[in-house]
């Protein structure tokens, strides 16, 4: 990381960055450890879970514009953790946490059932070697996991530029009865809260339609 990078987890993780037992690897989380949610932000407030954050484009930008909401960034990349700290500090965003963490514990046991309103995955690692596809996120299980989390009528919110993986995550997601379609016809409307970063220009110049989807968690038995 750079100097500013390595100054981020020194000076800004006492405020942002979450302190998460781990189990056996650095980016585990300990199967009894559970956030107190109301604790660490200091109040009772809709909870937005962004997975796999990267730079933080996203989520700072959200945060920032909506102060009245709770936002937690979940990544494995310490580069982008710091970044992302270090663009919330300097728009004075106080509703941010992050955690550098593996989405699918951090989903199935740290966070609290139903306490999450959204759940967002944008522009997801797409392994899109034919080899690789058994490492992508949205595959099946992964709809229990982001259910648990999800208040009942919560929203997953989905964006790729990848068509292979679109396809994909509608398939297993409509497959999913804890879910159903929030959208009609073949993609969902892009969502208008996700700001257009870097990343999502990319894949646009390379001649890649970004597809959106967003599944609507059903009410528990």
């Amino acid at each position: 990381m750079s100097d500013a990078q390595e100054r981020a987890f020194s000076e800004l993780a006492p405020h942002y960055l979450l302190d998460v037992p781990r189990d056996v690897a650095w980016t585990s989380v300990h199967p009894e450890a559970r956030l107190d949610v109301a604790a660490e932000y200091g109040r009772p407030a809709d909870l937005i879970v962004e997975i796999g954050s990267g730079q933080g484009h996203a989520i700072v930008a959200a945060a920032t514009a909506r102060p009245e909401t709770d936002f937690l960034a979940v990544e494995v990349f310490r580069a982008g953790l710091a970044r992302t700290m270090l663009d919330a500090d300097r728009l004075g965003t106080r509703n941010l946490r992050v955690v550098e963490a593996n989405a699918p514990e951090v989903l199935s046991s740290y966070l609290p059932e139903a306490s999450v309103s959204e759940a967002w995955i944008f522009f997801p690692d797409p392994w899109h070697k034919k080899k690789h596809t058994k490492r992508r996120l949205v595959r099946a299980g992964f709809a229990d996991n982001a259910a648990r989390a999800l208040v009942d009528g919560g929203l997953l919110r989905l964006a790729t530029d990848w068509e292979d993986y679109a396809l994909q995550m509608r398939e297993v997601l409509d497959a999913e009865p804890l879910f159903e379609r929030a959208f009609e016809g073949d993609w969902a409307e892009r969502f208008d809260g996700r700001v257009m970063t870097a990343f999502e220009r990319k894949g646009i110049a390379k001649g890649r339609d970004i597809r959106d989807l967003v599944y609507r968690r059903r009410p528990r038995a």
